[in-house]
């Protein structure tokens, strides 16, 4: 038992090694992607299973594993979030979003974009946009319903 465990570890170790090397950039949590393009974590949920992203074009995907419901500061908005959260990102911008919506006048909207304007976020609903300082986004929110486990 304990020689298959010490064969475990060093394989483990093998394989984590060979990838790093070999890799000309470092792998990138979804958090982190969003904070090398100039915005903060908070902007997506702490519950991320996934991403996809295409560096070139900016496209991405998150997948949350299911719909995701949170309140977002600073004027406690409720928030869903689809399974699948989709868009264009670029410095300062993010575009074509898709899977985000939020409940605000009685109704419900999608935020189509967000960009970054100085200290705040602008956060896009068709035509209409919003302003919010970025700071109040510097932590990822946890989903309703889902108990955060430390490890």
């Amino acid at each position: 038992m304990t020689k298959s465990i010490f064969i475990f570890f060093i394989l483990q170790t093998l394989i984590i090694s060979i990838t790093s090397s070999s890799s000309s950039t470092p792998l990138l949590t979804a958090h982190s992607v969003l904070t090398h393009h100039g915005f903060p974590v908070g902007l997506l949920p702490i519950d991320v299973l996934s991403y996809d992203l295409n560096r070139t074009s900016g496209d991405f995907s998150v997948d949350l594993g299911r719909p995701c419901r949170l309140i977002l500061p600073p004027d406690n908005y409720l928030a869903t979030y689809s399974k699948k959260v989709t868009g264009k990102i670029v410095e300062n911008r993010i575009a074509e979003l898709n899977g985000i919506r939020v409940r605000a006048f009685f109704q419900w909207w999608g935020i189509t974009g967000i960009k970054i304007s100085g200290d705040d976020l602008v956060f896009e609903v068709g035509m209409v946009s919003a302003k919010y300082p970025v700071k109040n986004f510097d932590e990822s929110p946890q989903c309703e319903g889902k108990k955060h486990s430390s490890s």
